[in-house]
This record gives structure tokens, C-alpha cells and sequence, in this order.
């Protein structure tokens, strides 16, 4: 479950906030000031910031400077009622990943979050352990930040439609991706995946794959009527 810190001094919108978040299955730790959030943000782990700037005792943008000194990944959502285009650069630049002025649509912001949670997830190393064995090193390691990827140790030579596709069969290791799955994660544009749906270029690139996993603890399989699965042997 995501846990988010909102740091509002609102409590009536900070009750709000709280409480549609909680119903997406969040987890919400709240602050009503700086000092508060910069406490809390020391002694605990939080998937998502939503900061407020206007804060008492200590000012978001001072806090948002703090805390990118310190940690440089987790994804800060900016809640404020500045709307000037100075102080929306200003916070951009200063660390923040998404700005949202006040008033907002709940909608939206839960958008913007379930936005930056994927992104975090998708730029999380991920490993496979051959046999769910954790005591020995993984047998294939990926590295989605840097597009790069390890077999036992060994660092693969992956074109771009090999690295995406390997992504994907990991993402979902031990469960079936499909063809237009594959296609998607390649082509955004419409005509373009749907001129590779006609085509045999998802089956070339799983072959490429396979063969280079093949001494390998692990391997795609063929799900019939479903697709492909990368699974232990």
C-alpha cells in the first residue's frame, strides 16, 4: 500500500485530502506545518510528498530544499494557491516532479499521483531469483533507469525493442503478457501498433530473447490463447 505524506495547513482540505486518499487505498500520514513534515520526514518512509508552500513554522519551498539534499527520489507533488509562473518554475526547479494550483479536481490529483507512483515503480531495479531462492544473487537484474540489464552477472546486449520487451516479461514475471501488450509497450502512436499487430515482429523479438536466455535458471514460455511468460525453467 502507498503511503503519502500531505503536508497542508488547511485542516478542512487536509481532512479532505485525507480521506479520498484513504479510499484509494492509500496510506496518508498528514503534518499541518514545516517543521512537522521535516520531522516526520526523517523518521519515516513515504512513497509520495504532497506539499503545500504556504506553511507555517517552516515554508514549503524551504522544506522542498531540505529534503532534496537529502533525497533526490521521492516524488513531491506541489498543492498550492500561487499561481504565478515564477513560483510554479520556481518549484520545479527547486525539486518538485508535478505542480497542481488550488482549487483542483479530486480527480486529478489522484491522477497525478497514481502518475508519479508508476513512474517510481517502473524506475525501480527489478530482480529475479531463480526458484524465489533469495539467498543466492539474482539470476536476472534490470536497471530501468539506465536501460540496462544483467543474466547472472553478465551484462546483456539488448536493442531497444529487446530491452522494452524484457521489461514488460519481467514486470509481470510469472504471468502471461500478450501480443498487443508487447506492441503497446513499444508504439504509443495507434497506426503504428496496429500496423505491427499484422505483423510476426512480437514472435521475432521473443525468439531473440529466448536465445539469449537460454543457459539461463529462467525462461519465455508460450501460453496458449495468452501469450508469453517468463517463468523458471
Amino acid at each position: 500500500m502507498p503511503h503519502i505524506l500531505v503536508v497542508e495547513d488547511d485542516t478542512i482540505l487536509l481532512d479532505a485530502l485525507c480521506s479520498k486518499l484513504q479510499q484509494c487505498n492509500h496510506q496518508v500520514t498528514t503534518a499541518t506545518n514545516g517543521l512537522e513534515a521535516q520531522s516526520l520526514l526523517k523518521q519515516q518512509q513515504f512513497d509520495v510528498l504532497v506539499l503545500d508552500l504556504g506553511l507555517p513554522l517552516l515554508d514549503g519551498m524551504e522544506l522542498l530544499h531540505w529534503l532534496r539534499q537529502r533525497d533526490e527520489t521521492l516524488p513531491i507533488l506541489i498543492l498550492t494557491a500561487r499561481i504565478n509562473i515564477d513560483d510554479r518554475v520556481a518549484g520545479l526547479r527547486a525539486g518538485a516532479d508535478d505542480y497542481l494550483i488550488k482549487p483542483f479536481a479530486m480527480q486529478e490529483l489522484k491522477a497525478r499521483i497514481e502518475a508519479l507512483l508508476r513512474r517510481t515503480q517502473l524506475q525501480q531495479p527489478i530482480a529475479i531469483m531463480a526458484n524465489g531462492n533469495g539467498n543466492k544473487p539474482p539470476v536476472l537484474q534490470l536497471d530501468p533507469d539506465r536501460r540496462s540489464a544483467w543474466l547472472q552477472g553478465q551484462e546483456l546486449e539488448l536493442a531497444p525493442r529487446e530491452w522494452t520487451l524484457l521489461h514488460l516479461l519481467t514486470e509481470h514475471f510469472g504471468n502471461a503478457i500478450s501480443r498487443a501488450q508487447i506492441i503497446a509497450a513499444w508504439e504509443s502512436d495507434p497506426a503504428a501498433a496496429a500496423s505491427l499487430m499484422n505483423t510476426n515482429t512480437p514472435e521475432v523479438y521473443i525468439h531473440r530473447l529466448r536465445k539469449k536466455l537460454e543457459s539461463a535458471p529462467v525462461t519465455i514460455r508460450t501460453v496458449r490463447g495468452l501469450g508469453y511468460m517468463l517463468r523458471n525453467r
